[in-house]
């Protein structure tokens, strides 16, 4: 049986990955068997560049941090070995990075995830990552904004260019 020690200290694992089940917008699970270390590395290297949490769990801690969070859906992805990502801010850059290097190693597949306290499957975790980043929708949004102020001044530009033309003759 278990000692009391290593109880608290299981109990206090669980409770942190509760706090960050219920914190992070974007969750993903996936299963890493067949990765090699420096593999496993890359892809925990990208990750932290991105500010997302990468951790490996034991799927009975798991599962007591998704009862614990109400994400109880969670718990039929959760086989074998399962790693965990974590982010709090945003949605689109693990579901990017996770896919694309499971796209590079086949070893590495995602299952599914929460997404702002729902849980998904594949296909939308898939469909996150085809979204561009959110720098690029910033980009689009600010040229769509643009447009209309560029084609104001190119129109009262040729205004002026026409009328200075017709004060010449």
């Amino acid at each position: 049986m278990a000692n009391a020690k290593t109880l608290e200290i299981k109990s206090q694992q669980v409770s942190e990955v509760t706090d960050k089940l219920k914190e992070s917008s974007c969750t993903i699970v996936a299963d890493y068997r067949g990765l090699n270390v420096a593999q496993v590395t890359e892809l925990r290297k990208q990750l932290r560049e991105a500010g997302v949490e990468f951790q490996v769990l034991k799927n009975t801690l798991a599962r007591r941090a998704t009862a614990n969070a109400e994400l109880s859906a969670l718990d039929e992805y959760l086989t074998g070995p399962t790693a965990i990502a974590f982010s709090k801010d945003d949605i689109v850059t693990p579901a990017k990075i996770l896919t694309d290097f499971a796209k590079k190693n086949d070893k590495l597949s995602v299952k599914a995830g929460v997404v702002e306290g729902k849980v998904v499957g594949y296909d939308q975790i898939k469909a996150l990552a085809d979204l561009p980043s959110r720098d690029g929708l910033l980009s689009m949004l600010l040229s769509v904004l643009q447009a209309p102020v560029r084609n104001f001044a190119l129109a009262v530009k040729a205004v002026a260019e026409k009328d200075g033309g017709a004060q010449e003759a």
